[in-house]
């Protein structure tokens, strides 16, 4: 068990970048994921507001 830990760990010291820039990526697709959703919301809702029942 503490071998694995062990080589765990110097994967993540030996290349930090390629992890942090996966973290990275994964959070700004996950944003942009968000933000579509929102905007297509917004968007229904104006829609609805404007063409709606009178």
């Amino acid at each position: 068990m503490k071998q694995e830990n062990k080589s765990f760990c110097n994967r993540h010291v030996r290349d930090p970048c390629r992890s942090f820039g996966r973290r990275c990526s994964r959070l700004v697709k996950e944003q942009r994921a968000r933000f579509y959703i929102l905007r297509r919301c917004i968007v229904m809702l104006v829609c609805w507001h404007e063409y709606g029942d009178p």
